[in-house]
């Protein structure tokens, strides 16, 4: 039973999920777009809202906490000198999730996530 068990599985263990959603967010930090499927976008928005909202403050702290999610230093750069500073006046809802047909080869529904300008 699947009692008090929060979160989606998405088909993996626990490692393997992780990671997957850690190389996720590296990717839509470093492109600021991601196609992907719907399952793992509505997975991977509130991860990407709680770090763009930790890179509107500048400080050390901030930074090392991105760096535990993020896999690139340069990703945490981009992240707090460019994204961060572009949502300072915005409260939330920095990413946009926008559907897509389904996937020819197997059907699978598929989404786009990006940044809202």
């Amino acid at each position: 039973m699947r009692h008090q068990k929060k979160g989606k599985t998405l088909g993996r263990k626990k490692g393997p999920r992780k990671a997957m959603q850690r190389n996720l967010v590296t990717s839509f930090i470093i492109y600021e777009k991601i196609k992907t499927t719907e399952a793992k976008a509505r997975v991977l928005r509130p991860l990407v809202e709680k770090i763009i909202t930790l890179a509107k403050v500048d400080t050390l702290h901030h930074r090392r906490q991105a760096l535990k999610t993020l896999y690139l230093p340069a990703t945490v750069k981009k992240l707090f000198e460019v994204i961060g500073p572009k949502y300072q006046g915005r409260k939330g809802g920095y990413t946009r999730l926008v559907k897509l047909p389904p996937r020819k080869n197997d059907g699978a529904k598929m989404a786009v996530l990006e940044l809202v300008e």
